[in-house]
């Protein structure tokens, strides 16, 4: 393809070589070949700027970088923001894509929300995949990305292989990093989701201001102009701002929740393995039997309902549907039962909000003990430890701070800054041996929540060259912990 013709279609004015054949898109020198356009960019660790003459040197065609730097060999596309401009150039490259793609905004529950729009499209009969932290969904395989949003590339190249192999719909994750750094720009997007809004990330944002105006980018500059915001209204103020931004632009507005005005939950009941759902939408009420627990639950699969419909979904065969969604992997999933009798939950909960979803969550069904198991991740945001500590005192019975992902810090530092929330709480570093004395305490009445890390496969330890990834699952942990207390004598 020319590069000329690229050009064009993102908008971008060339100075020469318009003629030029593109082969490929790039972000890491190693993958460049002859014909390869090569972003490169300054990040808070590494620095793209570097790496342009061996780009160069490999066959790079045009390099995308700030104006300020130097590009000799190749064709300089010099924008003030390299990232959006190499997007779409690169969105013009990799065609085609799946004609229906929503995306979902919020702290929590973006997950739970693509995948469940995606089992619902798939039960009415649509090809449908969902891209976001557990990989690239689709009725047969899951494979993994690594991050919520993959870089540009990897991102795009994604959905064009989905196109190619029959895949129609995509709902994908738009985290704050992945549209602060232009990983989802150039596809039509139907729809945009916003699930809610809690601290988080800001070691990254800096202030909640920033972390909120990087989600509405999504709405202010990534949705088609002809685009549907669902909002769910349980997020109060923020949904309220989220709604201005979407009505700034005109774009229609879907609302959900006890105030939603389209989807109105009028009651929940929690049943054993559930709960019942009484809605109203379109002047009508109807009953919904959740397979799913807890109450963040239903904000999630509402919300998923309402991508499905403001993308053409017939709104009783939706909700029908609701009825036969999946438990997501990681999200109070129900990992073994203690030898006591006591179900263990892993859940990925890793924010003040989230865990305090949670336990909220698992409360109803609790005739003895809830106990929680949770640590906070090195490396990130230091301000929500003693919150989540705060949250976990409060709202379960018994706690063990033990270690998540500790990363380049003392993880008996940050077991510290927890405990000043919780100062009763117990205090295990091993994350097996707490799992194991959670399980091996909880009588048949009792809970147990395993939170932070839900369906990650390893424990980050260190940083930089010294970083090592040791094996580890909860669900995998708690079930052998389940399992060897079984055989005790």
């Amino acid at each position: 393809m020319r590069l000329g013709r690229l050009a064009a279609a993102a908008g971008i004015a060339l100075d020469s070589d318009p003629d030029r054949q593109v082969t490929g898109f790039a972000i890491d020198h190693r993958k460049v070949a002859p014909g390869t356009v090569f972003g490169a960019f300054r990040g808070a660790s590494f620095n793209g700027e570097g790496f342009i003459p061996a780009a160069v040197a490999a066959g790079a065609v045009a390099v995308v970088a700030r104006p300020e730097v130097r590009v000799e060999g190749a064709l300089h596309i010099a924008d003030a923001e390299p990232r959006r401009a190499f997007a779409r150039l690169a969105a013009g490259f990799f065609a085609p894509v799946p004609p229906t793609i929503v995306a979902v905004t919020g702290t929590n529950g973006k997950t739970s929300t693509v995948e469940m729009t995606r089992q619902l499209w798939r039960m009415a009969g649509e090809r449908a995949a969902s891209i976001g932290t557990l990989g690239v969904t689709t009725s047969d395989e899951s494979v993994s990305t690594g991050l919520t949003t993959p870089d540009i590339v990897t991102f795009l190249s994604n959905m064009s292989g989905l196109a190619r192999e029959g895949i129609t719909h995509v709902a994908y994750e738009a985290s704050s990093h992945g549209l602060s750094q232009y990983r989802n720009e150039g596809l039509r997007v139907s729809a945009a989701a916003f699930t809610n809004f809690s601290r988080d990330h800001l070691d990254y944002h800096g202030t909640m201001e920033e972390y909120f105006a990087a989600k509405m980018r999504l709405i202010d500059e990534v949705v088609a102009d002809d685009a549907t915001l669902v909002a769910w209204t349980g997020a109060g103020e923020w949904a309220g701002r989220a709604i201005e931004h979407a009505r700034r632009r005109q774009l229609r507005v879907l609302t959900v929740g006890e105030q939603g005005e389209d989807i109105r939950l009028l009651a929940h009941r929690p049943t054993q393995l559930g709960q019942d759902l009484t809605i109203a939408h379109d002047g009508a009420e109807r009953t919904v039997r959740l397979p799913l627990i807890g109450a963040y639950q239903v904000a999630n699969a509402l919300v998923a309902a309402g991508l499905v419909i403001a993308t053409g979904g017939a709104a009783q065969a939706t909700f029908d549907a609701l009825g036969r969604l999946q438990p997501v992997r990681g999200r109070l999933e129900r990992a073994a039962i203690a030898p006591g009798g006591a179900p263990v939950y892993v859940d990925y909960a890793h924010t003040p909000d989230a865990l305090e979803a949670a336990i909220t969550a698992l409360r109803p069904h609790v005739n003895g003990r809830l106990i929680a198991v949770f640590g906070a991740g090195g490396d990130r945001d230091e301000g929500k430890r003693a919150a989540m500590g705060r949250v976990a005192a409060d709202k379960a019975d018994l706690v063990i701070v033990t270690d998540d992902n500790p990363r380049g810090e003392d993880p008996a530092a940050i077991r510290r800054a927890v405990l000043e929330g919780a100062p009763g709480a117990r205090e295990i570093g091993d994350r097996r041996a707490a799992i194991a004395e959670a399980i091996a305490m909880a009588g048949a009445h009792d809970i147990v929540l395993v939170a932070g890390k839900g369906h990650e496969q390893g424990q980050i330890i260190g940083s930089g060259e010294t970083m090592r990834v040791l094996p580890f699952d909860d669900v995998a942990v708690a079930r052998e912990c389940a399992g060897s207390g079984r055989d005790r004598p």
